[in-house]
């Protein structure tokens, strides 16, 4: 038996990354899987290789930065499932890259509240109703080594800190209806996302040095691979995590300790 068997789980931004790698092994726990992004070849993808058909699995093209299409993963899977128990808001980024904080760009710095707090709020939102009527959820957020420490452009970390803060009210609300809530949150981790030659190119560096720098601000002096968050994912979303919630739950090698 898998730790998740027979429950439901969303993903969003499950089509890569850290997403991907929490979608194959909620798979493997037994789980059904509904996975989110803006690109369905990707999802398709994440679950052709996780062996999920679509008694057991289910791609939903949407944009999260959009309030109704963020909250369509969920419904959908209501819709196919019956409900939703476990919701993984992982979808995030930044957008408008690394603006200046001094020139005052409210397009960069709204959009990218959008993209890894308020989209948030909007699929969770939509899963919360079912959850409190059944007893059960668990709400899991991806944060940041941004959620706790400076280091991410202004917008991203004003995000990330900000879904702390969301993360605790909302446990707080959610508990007496058996609705765990947490943030979990890597450090450097390798994915897509991740792109060293472009950090270089714009620091007038190279790659390596970039990534030795990136490594050296965590104890364990690496680079972490997206399947090491996977495993504290589970944990979070299973019986034996039932005991946890309101917590901000760091897998990140020791980031900036």
């Amino acid at each position: 038996m898998g730790q998740l068997d027979g429950r439901v789980a969303v993903i969003t931004g499950g089509g890569r990354g850290i997403g991907h790698a929490i979608a194959l092994r909620y798979a493997t726990e037994g789980a059904t899987v509904v996975v989110s992004s803006r690109t369905g070849s990707d999802l398709d993808a994440t679950l052709a290789e996780a062996g999920l058909g679509g008694d057991r699995g289910l791609a939903v093209v949407a944009d999260a930065t959009d309030r109704h299409d963020a909250r369509r993963p969920v419904t959908e899977a209501i819709e196919r499932f019956g409900r939703v128990d476990i919701l993984v808001d992982n979808v995030g980024g930044t957008i408008g890259g690394n603006p200046d904080p001094f020139a005052g760009n409210d397009d960069a710095f709204e959009q990218t509240l959008i993209l890894n707090l308020t989209s948030a709020w909007w699929t969770t939102s939509a899963a919360l109703p079912g959850m409190r009527e059944r007893g059960f959820g668990r709400i899991i957020s991806i944060g940041s080594g941004a959620a706790k420490h400076t280091g991410g452009s202004l917008p991203y970390t004003t995000a990330k800190h900000g879904l702390v803060g969301f993360t605790k009210q909302l446990a707080a609300a959610a508990a007496p209806h058996g609705i765990n809530v947490n943030l979990l949150c890597p450090g450097w981790t390798r994915t897509s996302l991740l792109d060293f030659e472009r950090i270089a190119k714009a620091k007038g560096t190279t790659a390596t040095e970039e990534e030795e720098r990136a490594s050296a601000e965590s104890l364990q002096h690496r680079v972490l691979e997206a399947d090491e968050l996977a495993g504290m994912a589970t944990l979070l979303a299973g019986h034996d995590g039932r005991g946890i919630t309101g917590q901000v739950i760091s897998v990140d090698g020791g980031y900036k300790v």
